[in-house]
């Protein structure tokens, strides 16, 4: 039994909350908690207590917002309707909805997922998680549960339940690949993907895997992904992809009228003849690019023709275009021709900054040559022809410099390289 008890002392009145029970057949009080004067009471009640001596914060905004999504998108559920396992522990869909949120919010190593977890409220949307559950084994033995094909069938559940939900319209759909190198060791076999190939950050000696994607152009919302051998090409990865997002739309869609009706977006590096044929076949719309060497003569028109008109689109006021047919790859295609003052100033003043930059490094190379010719240099090996063509060639590499700059390089009569 649980009393309210006052007690008078020094003809001061102080409340105590205590609880009573009974003890070898007596009723005993078994602890007191002493509340204080009734205005500490008062003052309690209404929120003006003592000064917290410390305050644990928590990153609630983003975590928060987060984990609605996820909800909403039935993440956990998806995954566990593709990969059941005992009720015994997390499950499948549960790691993979918290390292979904880390890496949204802050990547981490698997090692330092609790401890991260601890600082937000995600804490209590996962209750059961601990750091023993949270260690980085334990993820190893949950993602072992996910092939290929079961990736693939979760994710075309949840993104088609996105799409339908969000009422994202695929009007517009931007295509594009890239590729990430990793430490893998070159023996290492598990990984068959991981290869050497022409890697984007420079580092070709490194096996890298490359990895394709579709996502909405509005919104940015991945829509289909693929990874693929590092060593193939963008043009021979293009048509796969192309006939797998179809397939993924027929699946997803079928031929109901809310079958979208996409126009597929890619760059100029997925250019080619077969490519084109292909999508010719499938009649999709697209807008892509076409390199100026493929159509010189739109190239050369002047920027003040009569053919230019201005661009009413907000935030396009300073780009005019102009619209036009050309035959490429075997058709006659509509050909937009663009032309953007600010990009075009931009250009000229890095050509401008690339030439000086080149000019000036050349004309160190051959004062140096001059000052060993002069015998103001003496020391160390005299350069070859052969070497000294080679700095220049690597002077001369930003784009469009060995085409405005000319250089030649004979041995003088001293068989020094000028």
């Amino acid at each position: 039994m649980e009393r309210l008890e006052k007690k008078r002392i020094n003809g001061n009145s102080y409340y105590y909350y205590s609880k009573w029970g009974w003890v070898g057949g007596r009723c005993r009080r078994l602890w007191q908690k002493y509340l204080g004067k009734p205005g500490d009471i008062l003052h309690a009640v209404e929120g003006r207590g003592p000064t917290p001596l410390c305050a644990e914060v928590f990153h609630f905004g983003l975590s928060e917002t987060l984990a609605k999504e996820c909800r909403l998108a039935k993440v956990i559920d998806k995954v566990d309707a593709h990969c059941p396992k005992r009720q015994q522990g997390l499950s499948v869909g549960t790691y993979i909805a918290i390292a979904a949120l880390n890496r949204a919010i802050e990547p981490l190593s698997k090692s330092a997922l609790f401890d991260w977890l601890a600082t937000t409220t995600l804490r209590r949307h996962f209750p059961h998680a601990s750091k023993a559950v949270l260690a980085s084994q334990r993820f190893w033995d949950h993602m072992d549960r996910l092939d290929l094909p079961t990736t693939r069938a979760i994710w075309q559940d949840i993104i088609t339940d996105v799409i339908t939900r969000e009422a994202i319209t695929l009007d517009a759909v931007c295509y594009d690949g890239t590729n990430f190198y990793t430490f893998m060791d070159t023996f290492n076999a598990r990984c068959d993907i991981a290869k050497r190939g022409k890697n984007k950050q420079g580092r070709s000696n490194l096996r890298q895997v490359s990895y394709a994607l579709f996502c909405h152009a509005e919104s940015q919302v991945p829509l289909y992904y693929e990874v693929y051998d590092g060593n193939r090409h963008d043009t021979k990865q293009f048509p796969v992809m192309i006939e797998r997002f179809h397939d993924f739309l027929s699946d997803s869609f079928g031929n109901t009228p809310q079958s979208p009706q996409l126009t597929l977006i890619f760059d100029k590096g997925n250019n080619s003849q077969d490519n084109f044929r292909l999508i010719d076949t499938l009649k999709l719309h697209y807008v892509g690019s076409i390199k100026l060497s493929e159509v010189k003569d739109l190239a050369d028109i002047s920027n003040q023709d009569s053919r230019w008109i201005p661009c009413q689109t907000l935030g396009l006021e300073k780009t005019k275009c102009f619209r036009g047919t050309r035959k490429i790859y075997a058709k006659q295609r509509t050909i937009v021709v663009t032309y953007n003052a600010n990009l075009f100033q931009t250009q000229c003043l890095t050509l401008h900054h690339d030439i000086t930059k080149a000019m000036t490094e050349l004309g160190a190379l051959r004062q140096k040559l001059q000052d060993r010719a002069q015998g103001l240099i003496k020391g160390g090996k005299c350069p070859t022809v052969a070497s000294i063509t080679q700095q220049c060639q690597a002077i001369l590499s930003r784009q469009y410099m060995k085409r405005i700059i000319t250089y030649t390089v004979n041995k003088d009569n001293k068989a020094i390289p000028q």
